[in-house]
């Protein structure tokens, strides 16, 4: 069972307690509409609104009478309310904070309280569509989905799995299918939660049996799939892109990976459908001298560094369908701003991509030797993509891409050479732990 219950309040709890750092940056809708912080004021944080969608952008303060503790969370919603989450005495509240007039107005929700000590709870990505909200709870053994913004009586348990999970990444866009990082035994696995079907959990992402695999980004047009996986390099996590609903291989492109930084993808392009390879994708790299912003397609063998806006609300950000990223930022003289930087266009095809001889041909895939071949059903116009369970032998490394050190201003790797052909028949196939065609997801395709 969860060691979390639900606790219906009918008003405001006194004092709040913190668990947590200072969240990084700010959460935005998932149509880039509203925008929400902890915005800090004379030592003090306080929820702060943004809205995005307009001829230009401006921040609504949300204040109560008292200042929050830095472990607060807020997340926008699609009406323009904030959902404020916060800690109260050993258990999880949940409010909706709106303006009216010179103050805020709060909306109770009740709160979720966890019996053992152990367990952690913190909202998941915003929800497609904006008008619901849903959390994680984690415990030493299960994992309990909660909607906590949106239902008819607070806070309700949709799900609770076996194992501890993290991540949460939404896969269609009526916010039916989410996919979570399942840790079980030794090794992390990604799986999708039937959230209408009772929490009903299939594989999704499964490279190879000893490795650790997680979805961090995806995308309803394109399919486009960001993972990151230490299956190409056991012990070291790789990022690596495959489509769902087509045939292309998981790569692990080599440029992807910068000495002495962290690289985490936070924004994908949209509105490119059925051109996954064309889609541009935002990465927050880190590095001994700050971070910046990595932009990168997978069509393309090089990703390209821009610096960030002074200011910049660090790993915020979103793409318009033209190929814009929008990336908030605040300072002193511009409370409230947000930088549009058009990176450089797509260059053409990922050089060096080649057919492995004996290699079956696929008509529309890209194959490249070492790349992990994956299948996966083709999509159908107007139909959600299906998840299915992502299967295949370890690939050869790549060769490596020499990049130059970020000095205060945009440095770009350099392109290495094609890998050569191997030699003789090619390397006998690993056994596919879970084919798409078995994997339990066909009847979740919806209209």
């Amino acid at each position: 069972m969860t060691a979390c219950a639900i606790e219906l309040s009918a008003g405001r709890d006194g004092d709040e307690e913190g668990d947590g750092s200072v969240p990084a940056g700010c959460t935005l809708t998932a149509d880039g509409a509203y925008g929400a912080r902890l915005a800090p004021a004379g030592g003090c944080w306080f929820p702060e609104r943004w809205t995005l969608d307009g001829p230009e952008p401006y921040a609504v303060p949300l204040p109560r009478n008292q200042p929050e503790e830095p472990g607060t969370e807020v997340q926008p919603m699609s009406d323009g309310r904030v959902l404020i989450h916060r800690v109260v005495a050993g258990r999880h509240a949940f409010s909706l904070l709106y303006p009216t007039g010179p103050g805020t107005g709060e909306l109770p929700l009740g709160a979720v309280g966890c019996a053992d000590g152990s367990a952690r709870l913190r909202l998941l990505p915003p929800a497609p569509g904006g008008e619901r909200a849903y959390a994680l709870a984690v415990g030493p053994r299960t994992t309990s989905v909660w909607l906590v913004a949106g239902g008819a009586f607070g806070p309700e348990r949709l799900a609770e799995l076996p194992g501890r999970c993290s991540g949460g990444v939404w896969l269609d866009r009526s916010g039916r299918l989410l996919a979570l990082d399942r840790e079980t035994g030794e090794h992390t696995k990604s799986v999708v939660v039937d959230l209408e079907r009772g929490g009903e959990v299939s594989p999704l992402l499964q490279i190879a049996a000893d490795s650790d695999d997680r979805l961090l980004l995806a995308d309803h047009d394109s399919g486009l799939l960001i993972v990151r996986s230490d299956a190409p390099s056991p012990g070291q996590d790789r990022l690596g892109w495959g489509v769902l609903g087509s045939t292309l291989p998981v790569r692990f492109p080599e440029c992807l990976r910068l000495p002495d930084c962290s690289v985490t993808p936070f924004a994908i392009q949209p509105g490119q459908m059925l051109t996954p390879e064309s889609c541009a994708v935002a990465l927050r790299v880190d590095g001994p001298t700050g971070s910046w912003v990595g932009v990168w397609r997978p069509a393309e063998r090089r990703m390209h560094h821009l610096p960030a806006p002074e200011g910049w609300l660090t790993g915020a950000g979103l793409w318009t369908p033209e190929g814009v990223l929008r990336l908030p930022y605040a300072t002193e003289a511009v409370p409230c701003g947000v930088a549009q930087v058009s990176p450089p266009p797509a260059t053409g095809a990922e050089p060096g991509a080649a057919t492995a001889p004996g290699a079956a041909q696929t008509p529309g895939s890209l194959q490249t030797p070492g790349a992990v071949r994956t299948p996966m059903v083709a999509p159908t116009p107007g139909v959600t993509p299906t998840p299915g369970a992502m299967s295949a032998p370890l690939p050869e490394p790549e060769p490596a891409a020499p990049v130059a050190p970020y000095s205060g201003r945009p440095a770009e790797p350099e392109e290495p050479a094609p890998p050569a052909l191997p030699d003789g028949p090619p390397a006998p196939s690993a056994p596919r732990p879970v084919p798409l065609q078995e994997a339990p997801l066909g009847r979740l395709v919806t209209n």
